[in-house]
């Protein structure tokens, strides 16, 4: 019997991390993978298949389908979600009929909620939570574009038995995927959630890639102000943080491609749709519940909606 893993959301971490168990899988006889995905995207990928660019490599791989039709797709073992955040309740209900109460869904979003949304829509299910940190991007429908070597999966769960964890361990790593199975993986999930954020608000703010937040003083001022905002956020929330996270996020930072930006700053520009709610608004909202000042964060979010 095979194992059938969708994936929902082929942008640049969807695509990237798809595209690798589609290619690791092409030929298996125990494990099928199924992209989810709907207009230009699916046309291109049907007809050409999903092409990956990295620094050194160019690959095209087939998943064995690509649909958005529940009744093509049928019943899926495993669900990885990789759409943006304002995405996640609509998603996931257009294939709400590909979800038993068996199916394990690993969502692979910028935010720190998508566990606790997409559990209030499937109540009996298991809902793991998990983050990457990759820079890749959609160059055109089908075509994903990947920086630099850096890459990792962190997923985990307090309540799924250790041996299914295992099972899906097992799976990304004969697909090549550099993944890492977490105990703690709600701290793990919010020390990424700390990164992206700030980032994503100071970039789309000033107008500025990562180069520019660091080598202008006034600008790194505010990255700082934002860390250190949000960082209080998660402190008051439970949340067990590093004593030097500030420390840490900004050698992650430094460490980054400078020429590169944020997915909401590239949506700013695009004129699409942000994860703006997710990403700057989420902080300002538990600053509030919780009794923590977020100026900085308020700044930003009156500007950017």
């Amino acid at each position: 019997m095979k194992t059938r893993i969708g994936i929902l959301g082929i942008g640049g971490v969807g695509g990237y991390f798809g595209g690798l168990l589609a290619k690791a899988y092409v030929d298996s006889d125990t494990i099928e993978i199924v992209f989810i995905a709907r207009g230009d995207t699916q046309k291109f990928i049907a007809q050409n298949g999903l092409k990956i660019v990295t620094d050194t490599t160019e690959s095209i791989v087939f998943p064995k389908l690509i649909s958005n039709n529940p009744s093509e797709i049928e019943t899926l073992d495993v669900l990885i979600c990789a759409t943006k955040t304002y995405d996640i309740e609509n998603s996931l209900m257009s294939i709400k009929d590909c979800i038993t109460s068996d199916t394990m869904i690993l969502p692979l979003y910028n935010g720190v909620d998508a566990t606790e949304r997409i559990q209030t829509l499937f109540p009996e299910n298991t809902i793991l939570q998990a983050c990457v940190y990759i820079v890749s991007m959609i160059t055109a429908p089908g075509n994903i574009k990947k920086i630099g070597s850096y890459e990792k999966l962190f997923f985990g769960s307090t309540t799924v038995p250790i041996s299914k964890l295992e099972t899906l361990q097992s799976i990304f790593t004969n697909a090549k995927i550099e993944s890492y199975l977490v105990e703690n993986i709600k701290e793990t999930v919010w020390e990424k959630f700390i990164f992206i954020s700030a980032l994503a608000s100071a970039t789309s703010y000033l107008n500025q890639n990562i180069g520019g937040i660091l080598n202008n003083h006034r600008n790194k001022e505010l990255y700082n102000a934002l860390l250190k905002e949000i960082s209080a956020v998660a402190l008051a929330k439970g949340i067990k943080l590093p004593n030097d996270i500030i420390a840490q996020t900004i050698t992650k930072l430094e460490k980054s491609p400078q020429d590169n930006t944020s997915s909401m700053h590239r949506d700013f520009l695009a004129g699409n749709t942000t994860e703006v709610k997710s990403l700057t608004e989420y902080v300002v909202n538990e600053g509030l519940k919780y009794g923590v000042l977020t100026p900085k964060y308020q700044q930003i979010l009156k500007k950017l909606t």
